[in-house]
């Protein structure tokens, strides 16, 4: 791991071969801990997954900077439009002038580009987008956990998926990958502010993704997770149907 600014914390982790995790902990005023991460493709083509809220834009820069020229950057993506999604996305195409924003085709039509100062490139659900060795591979996963234009990036060498607010853990000292159950902590912090739309649709979508077997979570808040991520989904699928709290799931 690698502290890219000593004031705030914000460090970087390989996660999987050229797929960077860049986190920033945040401590609030109550004394609870909580993290902000972004993922870094390093490729021919490269792309940044969550541009993190606007605020934190000097913090991610200098982080995505220690590992390539900014200015290299090609595709800005994000699940869904929120301030920790997307917050910095003008900030990020003017550093990058060859980048454009990579989402879904709802997003595209109804916020992106209106929002964005370059139009974005709309990706459809399936579809696959090379980036020289690494290839992404995009969901729909509409109102999961929330936003009509939500959706998530597989990258399939690595079999890492985006998941952006799926299994988020509160905490702001989180190790960067681990092996241990997640869905634990990231249902006690959904007991406390329960952030999903609950659609009737959640259980089929996150079988689909279930389905590609990842080996990586790369979530947006705690820890990305090592290990069987398709036990993970499908433990989640479980405990979104059920007022019961989910039991832990160990990993394999």
């Amino acid at each position: 791991m690698t502290i890219t600014n000593q004031e705030s914390g914000t460090n970087v982790h390989e996660i999987a071969d050229g797929i960077y995790r860049i986190n920033t902990p945040v401590v609030f005023e109550n004394g609870q801990g909580f993290s902000f991460n972004q993922y870094l493709i390093d490729d021919e083509a490269p792309l940044l997954f969550h541009t993190g809220p606007r605020k934190m834009f000097a913090l991610v820069r200098e982080a995505v900077a220690s590992i390539i020229k900014v200015e290299r950057l090609r595709y800005i993506s994000f699940s869904h439009v929120e301030a920790d999604e997307c917050g910095s996305l003008n900030e990020w195409l003017a550093a990058a002038p060859d980048a454009v924003p990579l989402c879904g085709m709802v997003a595209s039509l109804v916020s992106v580009n209106d929002l964005a100062d370059r139009p974005a490139k709309p990706i459809a659900d399936g579809e696959v987008l090379s980036l020289g060795t690494h290839q992404v591979r995009w969901f729909d996963t509409p109102h999961l956990p929330h936003g009509w234009e939500a959706g998530l990036l597989l990258e399939e060498s690595t079999r890492t998926l985006f998941c952006g607010d799926l299994f988020t853990q509160g905490g702001a000292n989180n190790p960067a990958l681990t092996e241990d159950d997640i869905l634990g902590p990231s249902e006690a912090f959904r007991q406390q502010m329960d952030y999903f739309s609950h659609t009737a649709n959640a259980g089929a979508m996150l079988e689909r993704l279930a389905a590609t077997e990842p080996a990586i979570l790369a979530c947006m808040h705690g820890s990305a997770f090592k290990g069987d991520g398709a036990t993970q989904l499908r433990a989640l699928a479980q405990a979104l149907s059920s007022p019961v709290q989910a039991k832990k799931v160990t990993a394999s």
